[in-house]
């Protein structure tokens, strides 16, 4: 595999108007990428793109839409063809997270929340991962440390988390031989909107880490001759994810309930 060249990308950021998108829109474009920056707040896009253009001299492209819409990854790439983008690599961040019993969530808010941590994911990946593949450039798909093992609380978001690193791992076996790094990033607790989405609770008197962190952590592993298929960043969540191998999934779910109940 060739060593990874940042500014020779074109990297398409899903998710990219706040938290880790628009941190990974800052340190890619500090490093010579230009960026196409997709998310519904239209004004926020176009406030970041500003400052990278500012600040680093890049192609910044910014497109609003709601990707959990279907067929949104058809009409993004019909767009980007339109204006001559032609994206080398992919950071599917778009997600978000609900909470509590899931007895008592709302039905179409957990159907938006599949639709996009899931489904949009896996049509954005298909739609963009042929041309992917033909150059040297890379897929990073955000998981979670919460898709590690089963999150009562927030039941479905920890489901689609793991899926996304499940599907993640898979299409870095599958894409070995090609120049395409392919990496699943499931960070813990980050200092993002998530919680103000999950609800403002749920996030109180955790430890938190910086968005900075956790991007600089996967640009450096994305550097690496055979990097992945996942990455965890911090210490202690990685000793969670190890814990969640060795643990019987009983004793596991116990504790995982108690925590649930103690935030």
């Amino acid at each position: 595999m060739l060593p990874l060249r940042f500014g020779s990308q074109t990297v398409l950021i899903t998710g990219a108007s706040s938290g880790l998108g628009a941190e990974f829109a800052r340190q890619l474009a500090s490093r010579g990428s230009d960026l196409v920056l997709v998310a519904r707040r239209e004004s926020k896009l176009e406030s970041l793109a500003v400052e990278l253009r500012d600040r680093f001299g890049v192609t910044v492209t910014t497109i609003a839409a709601d990707l959990g819409d279907p067929g949104a990854a058809a009409a993004l790439r019909t767009e980007l063809e339109g204006r001559g983008v032609s994206v080398t690599s992919l950071i599917n961040n778009a997600g978000f997270g609900t909470s509590g019993g899931f007895h008592e969530e709302d039905a179409e808010r957990v159907r938006a929340e599949i639709a996009l941590n899931v489904a949009a994911l896996v049509d954005l990946t298909h739609t963009f991962i042929a041309q992917l593949r033909a150059g040297d450039g890379f897929l990073v798909n955000v998981a979670s440390v919460a898709g590690y093992q089963p999150t009562p609380g927030f039941a479905v978001y920890g489901a689609t988390k793991a899926f996304v690193r499940s599907f993640t791992e898979a299409l870095w076996a599958e894409s070995a031989g090609t120049g395409l790094r392919v990496l699943a990033l499931s960070p813990g607790p980050t200092a993002t909107e998530f919680f103000e989405v999950a609800g403002e609770d749920i996030g109180s008197g955790l430890p938190k880490m910086t968005a900075r962190k956790g991007v600089g952590l996967t640009l450096r592993e994305l550097k690496k001759p055979n990097p992945g298929p996942s990455v965890v960043p911090g210490p202690i969540n990685t000793s969670l994810t190890i814990a969640s191998k060795l643990v019987p999934r009983k004793l596991l779910l116990r504790a995982m309930s108690r925590a649930s109940r103690s935030r």
